[in-house]
């Protein structure tokens, strides 16, 4: 199966990075796009980019799916996962993603899934820097 092109999307890569500054955070390739799992087992995003430069990302929402359902581009994620709280976002290549918010979701994904005592253990992120128009 082939993979993804690569990431190319400025907030594509700054979220992939915030991604990986979790702990016990490996990155798995399965399905061709970018899975993020703690200690290579619990998935707490995924991602992918297409040739035109835009990024789609997946992310376990239990507390707040409906508010991010709200951004434009989102929706229930398909096979099922939305039903469990995942919203799928989708940005073209000019796109400017609220990255405030994504990476505040990206913490809640990454505690709906992480160990009790792994998730207590580590603070949330610092809000990214927002890029230049």
């Amino acid at each position: 199966m082939s993979g993804s092109p690569p990431l190319k999307h400025p907030d594509g890569k700054a979220l992939r990075k915030a991604a990986l500054d979790y702990p016990d955070t490996v990155e798995d390739f399965p399905w061709g796009h970018s899975a993020f799992k703690i200690a290579g087992k619990k998935v707490f995003l995924f991602m992918g980019a297409d040739e035109a430069g835009g990024f789609s990302c997946s992310m376990k929402l239990p507390f707040r799916n409906e508010e991010a359902l709200k951004v434009k581009g989102a929706k229930p994620t398909e096979y099922g996962l939305g039903r469990s709280g995942w919203v799928t976002f989708r940005f073209s290549a000019k796109a400017k993603p609220p990255m405030a918010k994504l990476v505040d979701w990206l913490d809640e994904s990454w505690r709906a899934v992480a160990p009790k005592k792994l998730s207590a253990a580590h603070a949330p992120p610092a809000m990214p820097k927002k890029r230049k128009a």
